[in-house]
């Protein structure tokens, strides 16, 4: 099993959107690394949920990979913001995976909260935060979890 973090703006869709919904898609993810890593993606596989772009941000629960990666619909959608005209359907560039929320934690973790813990030091996520999709080390989830639950 792996384990991810997955950013979201809240505003966009919360943790609070995957919980009503129980499963969703993870559309709109137009970075080539990002995409690589919903790629490596399996069924089984959780993540870890993160609000972006928000005061503060934070690691506010947990989902499961429900769906493998297949491709993002809204990449040939012409009204869609995240519409792609350089994606053919015979040969999309853009992929998605579909979530299960597990939960949402009682205690979220902050970006500033997460560099004071030494365990978490070399986490992708302090020092790549532009990346929306990233793996986490068995380690550090466990960590998370144990401090966020």
């Amino acid at each position: 099993m792996n384990y991810w973090l997955m950013k979201s703006e809240p505003d966009v869709f919360s943790i609070e959107d995957l919980r009503k919904k129980g499963v969703s898609g993870w559309d709109g993810v137009r970075n080539y690394q990002a995409r690589n890593n919903l790629r490596a993606m399996k069924k089984g596989d959780l993540a870890l949920f993160y609000h972006s772009s928000t005061d503060p941000s934070a690691i506010v629960g947990t989902m499961e990979i429900a769906r493998e990666a297949y491709p993002d619909p809204s990449q040939f959608d012409r009204k869609s913001e995240y519409f792609d005209p350089g994606s053919k359907p015979e040969a999309p560039r853009w992929l998605q995976v579909d979530v299960r929320f597990i939960g949402k934690f009682s205690r979220p973790m902050s970006i500033d909260e997460a560099k004071r813990h030494p365990p978490l030091g070399e986490m992708i996520l302090l020092h790549n935060t532009r990346l929306s999709i990233q793996p986490v080390r068995p380690a550090e989830w466990a960590f998370i979890k144990k401090y966020c639950e």
